[in-house]
């Protein structure tokens, strides 16, 4: 394990205690050493762990252009299933903030790298399809929400996730 996934490690542990600001430095610490490393797993990782530390702290357009960068390094890398989380919190991120525009191109295209890979977890590919339902179902669409929720739907039975299983039945009755 690297310096900079000890750190990061050690950050998530303290942003589940709610310890942000221990969380944050370790964050910025394991940014800055995967930067002089030159290790972009790493510092991809390290990206979005301080993203979500400051979407806690509900400071989204701080926790944006953490997001991009991941996203930018995430292209690079080649890994479809990495740049699809990514691209897909990055989604999250931006219905947040009411941009609904740039969250639906996000997930567009988290839906299509899960769709197109091999090997999908299940309950990754679920997650991915539930904010695409949130949004789709906002924009008043209820027929194609629908065929989303019933996607995810079987996606988290496949994965065995009660609570997900729950919120798509209601969704759709």
């Amino acid at each position: 394990m690297t310096s900079a996934e000890r750190l990061t490690k050690t950050a998530w542990q303290a942003r589940r205690e709610g310890r942000h600001g221990d969380a944050e430095r370790s964050l910025l610490e394991a940014i800055a050493v995967s930067r002089e490393a030159g290790l972009r797993i790493d510092l991809i990782q390290a990206l979005k762990a301080l993203a979500h530390v400051a979407r806690d702290l509900g400071q989204i357009e701080r926790a944006l252009p953490l997001y991009e960068e991941a996203v930018t390094l995430s292209r690079e890398e080649g890994d479809a299933l990495l740049l699809a989380h990514t691209v897909r919190h990055l989604g999250d991120l931006h219905r947040e903030a009411s941009r609904d525009k740039e969250a639906r191109r996000c997930y567009q295209e988290a839906l299509f790298l899960y769709q197109t890979a091999s090997n999908v977890p299940p309950l990754e590919f679920a997650n991915a399809l539930r904010p695409a339902a949130i949004l789709t179902e906002a924009e008043g669409d209820f027929e194609a929400a629908r065929q989303l929720w019933s996607e995810a739907l079987r996606l988290y039975q496949a994965a065995g996730v009660r609570e997900g299983v729950e919120e798509c039945e209601r969704r759709i009755a």
